[in-house]
């Protein structure tokens, strides 16, 4: 009898002893103290990820942009554009240089194959320099160039011995092209590179001097805040004539425009 009594008070205070809990743990959620399921899930309206993004309060949070659609990771437009297409380009080495005859086999300096009335040589001094007077529509008398090879700034002067110091490089070299696939187009291509406005920059004379056929293996713009846009018109060029790129060339390349 008295073990049965005693089994009775036991089972009495566990459950008086389970209520006291249940009723201490709704006080507690009502006061906040612990969040309800829908509260704690992540992305719930008006909650904050481990981040510290807040997600949106209409719906789901949208989701963080990948690398590969960031630009700031992957740099400039046009630095993006030219790493797809160098990596789209052949590598191979380059042909031999023998029966390259600038004249012939590119043309005239300096040719008027967008028929404007205007050589490529001043159709692109009127462009790269400031201050420009000209002599009728075309001839470009005077102005002023900041090379964007050096950052230096020249006063151009037509004349037999001013001219030279104002040149027009091609950004792609003639016989650079001639050895890396031009061979292979037509004449009338070939005319097209050799005056293709985005193969063509005003520099000073010593940088063109400088250069020479060099490609971007063996001769970059002092400048090296230029040497990004300098890739990346060669990669355009070398893409809008299906030339390739020899393999010192194409490493050279990524390396500019990895940090682009």
């Amino acid at each position: 009898m008295t073990s049965r009594r005693r089994r009775t008070r036991t089972s009495l205070t566990s459950v008086l002893v389970v209520l006291a809990l249940a009723v201490g743990g709704y006080v507690l959620h009502a006061a906040g103290v612990f969040p309800s399921q829908a509260d704690a899930a992540p992305g719930a309206s008006g909650s904050s990820t481990g981040s510290g993004a807040t997600t949106s309060t209409t719906g789901p949070a949208s989701p963080e942009p990948s690398r590969a659609s960031s630009p700031t990771a992957l740099g400039s437009d046009a630095a993006v554009t030219a790493r797809a297409q160098l990596a789209a380009l052949p590598v191979k080495g380059k042909a031999p240089a023998t029966g390259y005859d600038r004249v012939g086999d590119f043309g005239t300096a300096w040719l008027d194959v967008d028929r404007n009335g205007c050589d490529t040589r001043n159709d692109v001094l009127a462009r790269d320099l400031t201050a420009v007077v000209k002599q009728g529509p075309c001839k470009v008398l005077t102005g002023v160039l900041v090379s964007p090879y050096t950052g230096a700034t020249i006063d151009f002067v037509r004349g037999n011995t001013t001219s030279t110091l104002v040149q027009i490089d091609h950004v792609v070299a003639l016989e650079n092209a001639w050895r890396t696939g031009a061979q292979q187009l037509t004449q009338a291509q070939r005319e097209a590179l050799a005056n293709d406005p985005e193969n063509l920059f005003a520099v000073d004379g010593h940088s063109n001097a400088q250069k020479r056929s060099g490609d971007a293996a063996t001769w970059l713009p002092a400048d090296t805040s230029f040497r990004c846009e300098y890739i990346e018109h060669q990669v355009a060029v070398k893409t809008r004539y299906r030339l390739w790129v020899a393999p010192a060339e194409h490493d050279a390349m990524a390396r500019i425009l990895q940090n682009c």
